[in-house]
């Protein structure tokens, strides 16, 4: 794939690295529950037979190119791919990954120069996702749609989705309801030109004008000899690395549908060990970090209230961490916003949002691990949350140590 619609592809989608260590293989430039990679584009490149799956390892597009000069891009995530033992969780991983890829290609296509229109899942997406021409349409997510340069010259012509058969629901409850729910997450406006997804204004130092040497050293806190979970050391970083993740945490998706649910996103950052800042907790707003509370014991706290903590097999590196930052919304209040899409939406934007810290923590030599396995209420306290306030999302930005694990390069 040497056009630059293919170079935006691998460099979104593309294997970085093999890390013989670690039990979860292989790594790409954007975080993904358990390496599942649940989420996969489609391009259209027009004709009869337009819909060809990305495959990230072959750098390459199954089947026969298609004549068309434009190209369409569907994002859709697939939730079988994640284990029936997460029941209703799987429409939230699906749903938070689909903001990560987003950001993900988009900066892609920024690199390459190419314009797109992105369409958000509207009334047509359930046509798009019959064209696609899957099997089973009731496995798959409703698709977001970029069209880059020209549309296509053909369209695929499509009806809704084949119904989850009834011994699949009788087997699998959860899986029903996430997919019905989904189908009624659809919004109303016009395609959007995709916006930047990198924050203007950066600190010199802070650029990231390697873009390659960045995606690279993206990672979520390596733990030595195939143990799971992460780990941290405690060091003082420079308040230009809170900076700066405040920089690309403030960056809203594109669209008014998708940029109302990211207004709707409150962010809450603790700290200890950044210059220039308190230790304790603080709210961001607008790019700036305002102190609620010092608090020297909160990581402690978080930490003591993550759902995986430190054992013979698994590392936790909460309590070193100089960031642990939160995304929180007010469901009701987002519902009478946004009405069915806003929960949805409201993770389509976290996600969105934490692909960019991941991305600054790697720029400032930090790792950054999405995570959602806090319990919910003390959290909610350690935080000052509102009683009506639910966490959508988390990452604990760390210092990583040295495993002295390899790290194979898999970008050739």
């Amino acid at each position: 794939m040497t056009d630059p619609l293919g170079r935006a592809l691998v460099t979104a989608f593309g294997p970085q690295r093999r890390e013989p260590e670690n039990p979860y293989n292989d790594h790409r430039s954007y975080a993904s529950p358990r390496c599942l990679f649940p989420v996969h584009a489609f391009v259209d490149g027009g004709g009869e037979d337009p819909w060809r799956l990305l495959e990230p390892d072959r750098h390459a597009l199954t089947g026969a190119p298609g004549p068309g000069p434009g190209r369409r891009i569907a994002l859709t995530g697939r939730y079988t791919a994640i284990p029936s033992a997460y029941k209703w969780f799987r429409g939230s991983l699906v749903a938070i990954e689909l903001g990560i890829v987003l950001r993900a290609l988009s900066i892609g296509l920024e690199l390459f120069g190419l314009p797109a229109r992105l369409r958000p899942p509207d009334a047509g997406a359930h046509a798009v996702l019959d064209g696609i021409g899957l099997d089973r349409t009731w496995e798959w997510s409703l698709p977001f749609v970029l069209d880059v340069g020209d549309p296509p010259t053909a369209t695929t012509a499509g009806t809704a989705p084949d119904p989850l058969p009834s011994d699949v629901a009788r087997r699998d409850p959860a899986l029903a309801d996430l997919v019905r729910i989904n189908r009624t997450q659809t919004y109303t406006g016009d395609a959007v030109p995709l916006t930047t997804a990198v924050p203007a204004g950066l600190p010199a130092s802070r650029r990231t004008p390697d873009w390659a040497e960045l995606l690279w050293q993206r990672h979520s806190g390596r733990m030595p000899r195939a143990l799971h979970g992460m780990t941290g050391r405690r060091r003082r970083v420079p308040a230009e690395a809170l900076d700066t993740a405040l920089r690309w945490l403030a960056v809203p998706p594109p669209g008014p549908e998708l940029a109302a649910a990211f207004d709707a996103v409150r962010i809450t950052v603790v700290t200890q060990g950044v210059d220039g800042h308190e230790d304790g907790v603080h709210r961001a707003q607008a790019g700036t970090a305002r102190l609620l509370r010092r608090d020297a014991e909160a990581p402690a706290l978080l930490e003591e209230h993550y759902g995986y903590g430190v054992s013979p097999v698994n590392g936790c590196g909460i309590e070193n961490a100089p960031m642990s930052v939160f995304l929180s919304v007010r469901p009701r209040e987002l519902f009478a916003r946004l009405g069915p899409a806003g929960w949805g939406a409201a993770q389509h934007a976290c996600g969105w949002a934490v692909h960019g810290l991941c991305l600054s923590a790697a720029a400032s030599g930090l790792f950054a691990r999405p995570v959602r396995a806090f319990k919910e209420i003390p959290v909610q306290r350690v935080l000052g949350l509102e009683e009506d306030e639910t966490i959508v999302l988390s990452a604990v930005v760390g210092v990583p140590q040295d495993t002295g694990g390899a790290l194979l390069d898999l970008r050739l």
